[in-house]
């Protein structure tokens, strides 16, 4: 690896730790969509702020009002991500310390999917 030869000390990337983990954080992703959008609707308006405190022009501004807010709702989506990579890396630290580390991704996988069902369950009782 070329990182090795780089850097004075090796260090280990466990890949099964971040792969499940990342399966928690997706079926928390899908099973949490309210709070989702919720987080997702804050974050849009704090960078909606933000970007109209730093335009000194009004009217330059306003000429790329819909672009600013367009690009503000895609990093919105994208930060979103992070508090349920967070939450989900614990759960699967807290099966890996309860149940083993086979059990975790089995788990998560298990749990994506029922996310994943509930989801489209409570998106079709909306429309």
């Amino acid at each position: 690896m070329m990182l090795d030869s780089i850097l004075p000390f090796e260090f280990k990337i466990d890949t099964v730790m971040i792969a499940s983990s990342c399966i928690w954080s997706l079926a928390l992703y899908l099973g949490f969509a309210p709070l989702r959008e919720w987080i997702m609707e804050q974050l849009q308006r704090w960078f909606n702020f933000a970007d109209g405190l730093m335009y000194m022009d009004l009217e330059e501004f306003k000429k790329q009002e819909k672009a600013i807010k367009s690009q503000n709702a895609f990093y919105a989506s994208i930060f979103s991500i992070i508090p349920f990579l967070v939450i989900g890396g614990l759960l699967n630290w807290g099966v890996q310390i309860g149940l083993g580390r086979s059990w975790t991704f089995s788990f998560g996988l298990l749990l994506c999917i029922a996310c994943a069902v509930y989801e489209l369950g409570r998106r079709d009782t909306m429309s």
